[in-house]
């Protein structure tokens, strides 16, 4: 039987027994062959006899395999994939390397009272910063999304290989593999902050109800990576900044990049991990590598810290990092580094019932709870930040937000 089209022709051999489509984390069909052709090269769509299923796009050494068995195409036809400091990118800036269809597993989903004791927060010394400041800068309900990473993979398309949200400032786009040019980007971007004096750029990977559709089906860091369903705009985004249980606080530098969490963190073992699953009404349990299932009127939780102790030079480093590193056990910072305020991201969203949801990301982490991450780049003005840190170490609570969601 063959399909004509302007582009090409879809062809089918062979008998088909049964097509199960319902659940996208998953393509369950009995073929013995069929194939698409067009013009511009298409996409082959193959299964073996023994049992092997995927996508050869017939791009060469160029394009992206998909295989459906989880298997390592994609490392020969997709180039080279590695990681920036264990958060993303693309290693040495290559191909997208493997893109499987999987993920998440039931298994990482598990009820909320099943959860460990959350971690008990640090009193602050005499010495401490107790305040707080808020600001609020909505939930991107300018739906402005890419799958691109200007900390981690800058001027890289589709460097994240999954979608981000992006809050405060607005211009996502057109960014280079050079930190000037950037910062002048940023310096000139609209802000979705009610304080104007925000241009910060905030941004987390999407999360999903992978039951459901959304404009990036067949793209590049949606579906054509494994990201599949319909994106959730989330009900409230607490952007909180915190002191230091052992110090005052000192102004962040301007354009100064902060990462937190590992969007590979499950396949290096739990690396630089930092995620925190929660729901509303259960905060004092928390999950870090499992999907919570809340109970009916409790709403699903991100909570993510960022790291606070900054070496009090530079805005960047090689690897995301080791400038800006988290405070030790007791709440102080490293020797050679000084407390800044601690944005603390709290994302509270109203989800599907069951295990129905998951975050975006790379394909060969299946969407594995442990990689949930975030990304901020200070662009407040300096007068903002001086009222950030006057605030936080007169112990007040200010700012334009609502702590509470």
């Amino acid at each position: 039987m063959v399909l004509a089209s302007a582009t090409g022709a879809l062809v089918l051999a062979g008998a088909l027994s049964v097509v199960a489509l319902g659940d996208p984390r998953q393509v369950e069909v009995d073929i013995v062959g069929w194939g698409a052709s067009a013009d511009d090269g298409g996409a082959r769509f193959f299964w073996r006899g023994d049992g092997g299923k995927g996508i050869d796009t017939g791009a060469g050494k160029d394009g992206v395999d998909f295989d459906l068995d989880g298997g390592r195409d994609g490392d020969r036809n997709g180039g080279r994939d590695g990681g920036h400091g264990g958060h993303g990118g693309h290693g040495d800036h290559g191909g997208h390397g493997d893109a499987k269809v999987t993920g998440p597993s039931d298994a990482d989903f598990v009820p909320i009272e099943q959860a460990p004791p959350a971690d008990i927060e640090l009193q602050a010394s005499g010495s401490g910063s107790t305040g707080t400041f808020v600001s609020d800068c909505g939930t991107n309900e300018n739906r402005l999304f890419n799958s691109e990473n200007v900390i981690v993979a800058p001027g890289v398309e589709h460097g994240a290989q999954h979608t981000h949200d992006y809050v405060g400032n607005q211009n996502v786009q057109n960014y280079v593999d050079d930190l000037d040019t950037n910062n002048r980007l940023l310096a000139q971007g609209d802000t979705s902050c009610v304080d104007e004096r925000d241009q910060s750029s905030y941004f987390w990977p999407v999360l999903r109800d992978i039951n459901g559709v959304d404009f990036d089906a067949n793209d590049s860091g949606g579906g054509a990576d494994g990201n599949f369903g319909r994106i959730l705009r989330p009900q409230s985004a607490i952007l909180e900044f915190r002191g230091n249980p052992r110090s005052e606080v000192e102004p962040m530098a301007p354009f100064l990049q902060v990462i937190t969490g590992n969007a590979r963190a499950f396949t290096t073992g739990g690396e630089n991990a930092n995620a925190r699953w929660t729901c509303t009404g259960f905060e004092d349990r928390a999950f870090s590598d499992r999907y919570p299932l809340c109970p009916g009127g409790s709403q699903v939780v991100r909570m993510i810290d960022f790291p606070s102790c900054w070496d009090g030079r530079n805005i960047e480093s090689d690897d995301n990092r080791s400038h800006i590193v988290f405070p030790r056990s007791d709440g102080s910072c490293p020797r050679g580094t000084v407390a800044v305020p601690q944005l603390r991201q709290t994302l509270v969203y109203d989800v599907p019932e069951g295990n129905s949801f998951a975050i975006d990301g790379f394909p060969e982490e299946r969407r594995n709870p442990i990689t949930d991450h975030s990304d901020f780049i200070n662009v407040m003005s300096d007068d903002l930040m001086r009222e950030v840190v006057d605030c936080i170490n007169s112990g007040r609570d200010c700012g334009t937000g609502d702590r509470n969601g």
